[in-house]
């Protein structure tokens, strides 16, 4: 997803989008949403979420970040 995408997440929970890189925004909208803030730290490849609007995004740079 790209960042202008998020953004337009970001803006209707009262989130703060400047100077957040894309992993810090979308734990800020899952803390906001009520959720784990889990976002790009599935480090051993495995995510039992197969419905997160992240997960296109969130295992590709978990294995980044390992």
């Amino acid at each position: 997803m790209k960042m202008q995408e998020i953004r337009e997440i970001a803006k209707p929970l009262g989130i703060k989008t400047s100077r957040l890189s894309k992993i810090n925004l979308v734990r800020a909208i899952q803390l906001a949403e009520g959720n784990f803030a889990c976002f790009a730290t599935a480090t051993a490849g495995e995510c039992d979420q197969l419905d997160c609007i992240w997960r296109g995004d969130c295992l590709p740079l978990s294995k980044k970040a390992a």
